[in-house]
């Protein structure tokens, strides 16, 4: 086998999830990997965390589409000129807008895999892109649509969220077995409020965990600074906001019902087995669709008081979702397997 200079380019929290299992076994193998990232959300912050060594690049040019259209190619440039010195031989990215194009002017192939089919930012990654990474529930024709070939699309099995899933699931369901769950915790993820994508309502929580607030444990995830001041406001004053970044599995052990406007973590939380609701309130995801339509989440754009307490009444925790994760397997080693076929 011959070795790999691998870069990924790790541009939003939930990636590194995605990526943790696989890079620690590349590079157990004798690979080289180079890790850039971006102050975007808890991304920084959970890859310190993690132990990942990478190196900041660029910034993130918040939810004004003229900003972000700026940034894009201050970004491209920046590593492009990082990366040169390294001698890579592949890019893997996983929603990154910036890796396929930093890929072609470096002239080496990128993988890029995507489950989010309403990003603008997909347009010049699908385009620039050596292969393309689907998951089974999102149709090739929304990827080919505007142009791109079809002979560089590949479909996983599973979700996104089952790549890294598989081998945490059973550990996290068996830990959380063995705690004292006495206390009904609620977990809630406030929407993504910078993201392109997302054009629902703000603040529309409130209401819900003011009054949820005087009867359960309530933890709030806020994403960034201006949502960790918003929710240290006195009327959510029983609500437990974290000042730093909690660790998935501190979360999945620990929670009772999760309660998400948008996002991975919902779709991970729901395959685990874990009581989610999705209040997210724009165009759902191909996904999304496809663990409501297995009934593995609720998904209650209106959400009330009213309906999380009626739901609470009828909700038992579940063990992680064996077919997904099944699938997550085969898709952890499709991946792992595309990755090395540019060994060279």
């Amino acid at each position: 086998m011959f070795f790999v200079n691998i870069w990924f380019d790790i541009s939003n929290s939930p990636h590194i999830n995605m990526f943790y299992d696989l890079i620690k076994e590349l590079e157990s193998e004798g690979h080289k990997i180079i890790i850039t990232s971006r102050p975007l959300a808890n991304t920084v912050e959970l890859l310190d965390q993690s132990g990942l060594k990478h190196t900041i690049i660029g910034d993130h040019y918040g939810k004004n589409f003229y900003k972000k259209l700026f940034g894009y190619p201050v970004r491209v440039l920046q590593l492009k000129r990082f990366l040169k010195r390294h001698k890579l031989d592949l890019a893997v990215s996983q929603s990154s807008f910036h890796s396929p194009l930093v890929a072609k002017l470096l002239g080496i192939p990128s993988i890029y895999t995507n489950d989010n089919e309403h990003a603008l930012g997909n347009l010049p990654s699908f385009f620039f892109a050596t292969q393309i990474l689907i998951p089974e529930n999102l149709p090739i024709k929304n990827v080919t649509k505007n142009g791109v070939s079809k002979k560089k699309v590949m479909q996983y099995p599973g979700v996104k969220e089952g790549i890294y899933l598989w081998k945490k699931g059973m550990e996290i369901n068996d830990r959380k077995k063995s705690i004292d769950n006495s206390t009904f915790e609620i977990y809630i993820r406030p929407e993504p409020l910078t993201a392109q994508y997302y054009n629902g309502k703000q603040n529309f929580l409130d209401d819900t965990i003011c009054t949820l607030q005087n009867k359960y444990r309530i933890t709030v995830l806020a994403r960034d600074k201006t949502q960790l001041e918003y929710y240290k406001q006195e009327k959510f004053s029983k609500v437990n906001v974290p000042e730093k970044s909690l660790d998935f599995e501190t979360i999945a052990i620990n929670c009772s019902l999760f309660i998400g406007a948008g996002g991975s973590m919902t779709r991970e939380l729901a395959i685990l087995g874990i009581p989610t609701i999705s209040v997210y309130q724009d165009n759902l995801l191909e996904v999304d669709k496809y663990l409501i339509a297995k009934n593995l989440m609720k998904h209650e754009p209106d959400i009330t008081p009213d309906i999380v307490e009626n739901y609470i009444k009828m909700i038992s925790n579940k063990t992680p979702e064996s077919e997904i994760m099944v699938k997550g397997k085969m898709a952890y080693e499709l991946l792992k397997q595309e990755i090395l076929k540019y060994d060279i």
